[in-house]
């Protein structure tokens, strides 16, 4: 995930600072030295982080911080305050224009992505905020851009006005916002065309389209690996087209952030939304109050909740998790946990967005998630006798199992073995939820992640 080694380095920097009994000047400087290094390495614009730093400690001294008992946790409110500026503090979601269509031009460079994100957006605004969606295929130079609006649209279910390469993109956007209007849709998404680099003929097309048409909103799409060239892509397009607003993508993946936390200061241009991995589902609002928290470690729990209720059937969940609690399930229950799991996205996603996790190592993430697959695996390999009633299994059983998904009993075990203790940990959950006492060490008492496997 974007950020991580940036998170590491802020921690480790606050953990000398709560070791002081007093802050004084010189250890606030010290930390700033840290901070400074941090961001400089997540590829922070430098400028930015100059500002930055004077910010915090200014703000520590106007706040009297220095000779407080305890100030440290004034500090780290200072310090997520200023992320949360430098990412936008007032940023938010699209506002929807009333009784009439949003038009969005999604703009970017070619290869960026942006086909594939106005899928995501559409998905976004179709599935999340229940609205009517209508594409635009506006690419006509790149081979096959059209095609691919077509089979995502297909995908997503939504219409595409396509008027093939041989109508000028202007016209087609034209056309596009006249079907907007007469058929009443909530929402249009027009694609436009990119190039490797801005080019002139470029912007005069993405200017001519924005004249006919006057979107609402204008989203340049910039990759957060792409670093520094990432903020100056968004200020060359936003200086010829008066940007409204930046998708950014692949906030999933190793990008240092710095192209994240430059962005909004260097361009005065928001991040509206972000991209978390390849699939159509795989974007969500952009909160600079969010980031901020993941940024410092103190997760993310409310994108959470957000995912959980979007993804997961409220009534099955409720229905698993009593059924778990009695005491009284199966290996199917167990399985279908784990599919409600892997429906909010990758392990290591989720645990990054739950305050006060422990730090889990790479190595370990990857046995656990490797664990979970083979758990699926032996599972959907067992009889629907088996998974009802998990103390028939003998060596018999267990080794045509294991014979039949190309596992060992020793995996076999592995499954029957988790299961037995998710049970008996839902069993003392229940206990003490009747008598309303805590467990010994909290819930870390009842064996850390209980039923996810490797853990």
């Amino acid at each position: 995930m974007a950020f991580e080694s940036l998170t590491d380095k802020l921690s480790l920097a606050f953990k000398k600072i709560k070791g002081q009994a007093r802050l004084t000047e010189k250890n606030i400087d010290d930390m700033l030295k840290e901070i400074r290094i941090a961001l400089l390495e997540a590829d922070v614009n430098y400028k930015v982080v100059k500002e930055f730093t004077n910010n915090v400690k200014e703000q520590a001294i106007g706040q009297n911080v220095l000779g407080k008992l305890n100030p440290s946790q004034t500090l780290v409110g200072i310090v997520h305050d200023e992320i949360e500026d430098l990412l936008g503090k007032d940023s938010t979601e699209i506002a929807l224009a009333k009784n009439r269509p949003t038009i969005i031009m999604v703009v970017g460079l070619q290869g960026s992505g942006k086909t594939t994100t106005i899928g995501k957006l559409a998905y976004h605004f179709k599935n999340k905020q229940n609205k009517k969606v209508l594409l635009a295929a506006g690419d006509i130079y790149r081979p096959a851009a059209i095609d691919q609006l077509e089979t995502i649209a297909k995908s997503v279910g939504v219409p595409v006005v396509n008027l093939g390469n041989k109508v000028s993109p202007v016209e087609i956007a034209k056309q596009a916002k006249k079907k907007a209007f007469d058929d009443h849709f909530d929402i249009l998404l027009i694609d436009t065309a990119g190039r490797l680099q801005i080019d002139e003929p470029l912007m005069k097309e993405l200017n001519d389209i924005k004249d006919e048409v006057k979107p609402d909103e204008i989203l340049l799409l910039v990759d957060a690996m792409a670093g520094q060239d990432a903020v100056n892509v968004a200020n060359t397009f936003n200086q010829q087209l008066a940007l409204t607003g930046i998708v950014m993508s692949k906030l999933d993946g190793d990008a240092r952030g710095g192209a994240a936390l430059s962005i909004k200061h260097m361009t005065g241009v928001p991040i509206k939304y972000a991209g978390i991995g390849e699939k159509l589902t795989d974007i969500d609002a952009f909160h600079p109050d969010r980031m901020a928290d993941r940024i410092l470690g103190m997760g993310d729990i409310m994108t959470l909740v957000e995912k959980a209720q979007s993804e997961l059937d409220e009534k099955e969940a409720r229905k698993s998790v009593n059924k778990m609690m009695s005491g009284k399930f199966d290996l199917n229950d167990l399985l279908a946990q784990m599919k409600q799991v892997q429906k909010l996205g990758s392990l290591r996603g989720i645990m990054k967005m739950i305050p006060g996790m422990p730090k889990i190592s790479n190595e370990q993430m990857a046995v656990a998630e490797k664990e979970m697959r083979n758990f699926e695996i032996i599972i959907n390999s067992m009889t629907p006798e088996e998974r009802a009633n998990p103390e028939l299994f003998k060596y018999s059983r267990k080794m045509r199992v294991a014979n039949g998904c190309g596992k060992t009993v020793a995996d076999v075990n592995r499954v029957l073995k988790k299961y037995d203790q998710t049970k008996e940990m839902m069993k003392q959950m229940e206990s003490y939820r009747k008598s309303g006492r805590v467990p010994p060490g909290g819930l870390g008492g009842l064996g850390g992640m209980g039923g996810f496997p490797g853990m």
